[in-house]
């Protein structure tokens, strides 16, 4: 049965901005820090409850001991290009923004494949996201580049108890679900079903098909391990880096950025700037030449009947736009600089 997270009695802003709901009845249960809008004053690392994160890093090392093959590293390809849609098709535009729908089932489907990102659940990753929204780049922005050091914005937040324990009151409509709730409470169940999975696809190939010369230890660094790792930094490169480096179309609030090279390694996220403008849409990529991959994939989705009612810019948004990449040609400027 399809299952659309939108009410219709919600609408957005000119800003494309999804409204949040603060249910304070649950501040006795979790960090009420979002809810308040407060900013972190406590930026101190858990560096003991880390210590996972840490090791995974340096379970990179192991690569010199497992060496490398081609289907291994094609197999790494595969789960980055996987979980990077995972996390900016569903995680940031679906239940972030919520700006297409699907069914219940297609939506638990990416929620489980986007927790295998290790990046926690579905309903802790759209709160978050949503108070960076509201305020970007501000004081109470807990990993923007602009208010906090480039590490801290890039990783370190996360690495703090308040943000690790961060209030899903901001995306309490997510929390009516379950299967949800489940993913958000055991977020390391997905990581290790991904991982087993890929030690025993390196076993089954060593076993039946030794040409390749591949193994399970092998598989595991390199198609849980390195591109868990190259996904996470994808995805953070977007905190870290599209606040500060990149041209500017829109006049935001904030710093936000449009930059080319991260679109293509997000898979469109780059068009950051963009993003803040009209955050409703499900395009990141306002014009044809900007490339945005999940966009692509998502409209094939819609083709199929898997996804629907995919937000547009509206046209009001593009045609600011195209007048201020005119104007700055006139000034003599680049174009969105």
């Amino acid at each position: 049965m399809a299952n659309e997270l939108v009410d219709p009695a919600l609408d957005t802003n000119t800003s494309g901005e999804v409204p949040v709901m603060m249910d304070r009845s649950s501040q006795g249960e979790e960090s009420a820090t979002a809810d308040k809008g407060q900013a972190v004053s406590k930026q101190r690392i858990e560096w003991l409850r880390c210590t996972p994160f840490l090791l995974l890093h340096a379970s990179v090392l192991t690569v010199f001991l497992v060496g490398a093959s081609w289907v291994a590293v094609g197999v790494a390809a595969f789960m980055l290009a996987l979980r990077t849609f995972a996390i900016t098709g569903f995680y940031h535009r679906y239940f972030s923004h919520r700006s297409f729908k699907t069914s219940r089932w297609f939506q638990f489907v990416w929620a489980f494949i986007g927790n295998m990102s290790v990046q926690k659940g579905p309903i802790w990753w759209a709160a978050h996201h949503r108070h960076h929204h509201l305020h970007s780049d501000d004081e109470h922005d807990v990993h923007s580049p602009v208010t906090h050091s480039f590490w801290f914005s890039h990783m370190g937040w996360f690495m703090t108890d308040e943000n690790y324990n961060f209030s899903r009151d901001g995306a309490k409509e997510l929390r009516e679900f379950p299967e949800l709730r489940l993913l958000d409470r055991f977020d390391y169940f997905a990581p290790v079903v991904l991982g087993v999975l890929m030690f025993l696809l390196g076993a089954g190939l060593e076993a039946y098909w030794p040409a390749l010369n591949t193994n399970g230890w092998q598989m595991l660094v390199w198609g849980f391990v390195i591109s868990t790792l190259v996904c996470y930094h994808f995805t953070y490169s977007i905190n870290s880096l599209a606040h500060v480096i990149g041209k500017r179309r829109f006049k935001t609030k904030d710093q936000s950025r449009n930059n080319l090279f991260l679109a293509l390694i997000t898979f469109g996220e780059g068009w950051h700037n963009n993003h803040h403008r009209y955050q409703s849409s499900v395009r990141q990529g306002f014009y044809w030449w900007e490339i945005d991959v999940t966009y692509y994939i998502l409209v094939m989705m819609s083709w199929c009947g898997l996804v629907w009612d995919l937000t547009p810019v509206p046209e009001k948004i593009l045609n600011e736009g195209r007048m201020r990449d005119q104007e700055k040609k006139a000034a003599g400027k680049p174009a969105s600089s």
